[in-house]
């Protein structure tokens, strides 16, 4: 896959064709941050694993004024653009955690292989708090608007991610993952069953 200026104007650029818009991104955002504080997460660390135009960017900083953002990407393309670090989530490392990790809309570019390693990965760059997305098989069959989702991906079950997830996070729901060990509370009943 060439995540070329091509593939930008298609998919993020062109209002007819685009698969996100600002408004959405914003309200993801927002929901982002909300989680964080309902947990009590102080975060001052954000890794946006797979950041693309950076739609997050901005309202995350607001909503976490005393944050440092860091957008990685592998498209030469946006990091000449953006000014992100280039890389892939697989392989890509930090010395120190990250508070907050969002990963959304990029595993699934992955082959099983490389994906796998992504997760584990994830474990390793995440202290505390992840966000985390990939579009499934389920979701190709029900969920996406086919016309502006981009079908070249690999198409796993749900489960698969579960699976590797837990291995190292604790699932809570609407996409948010608990690094085991991170000293926060969440109640029993806030988490996925």
């Amino acid at each position: 896959m060439a995540f070329d200026r091509a593939y930008y104007e298609k998919y993020y650029f062109d209002p007819r064709t685009a698969v996100t818009t600002r408004a959405e991104m914003h309200a993801r955002a927002r929901l982002i941050v909300a989680y964080a504080d309902h947990v009590g997460l102080p975060v001052r660390r954000i890794l946006d694993a797979g950041c693309g135009t950076g739609l997050l960017r901005k309202p995350l900083e607001r909503g976490f004024p005393k944050a440092r953002y860091m957008g990685l990407d592998v498209s030469e393309y946006l990091c000449r653009r953006f000014g992100w670090a280039q890389g892939t989530v697989d392989t890509w490392s930090s010395a120190t955690p990250f508070d907050l990790v969002i990963c959304y809309d990029v595993v699934q570019y992955l082959d099983d292989r490389n994906a796998a390693r992504a997760l584990r990965n994830l474990g390793r760059l995440c202290r505390a708090l992840l966000y985390f997305g990939a579009l499934t098989a389920t979701d190709w069959r029900r969920n996406c608007d086919r016309r502006r989702t981009d079908a070249e991906v690999h198409m796993r079950d749900g489960s698969w991610y579960r699976t590797r997830l837990r291995r190292q996070f604790h699932e809570i729901g609407a996409g948010f993952w608990l690094r085991r060990g991170a000293p926060l509370t969440v109640w029993e009943l806030e988490t996925a069953a």
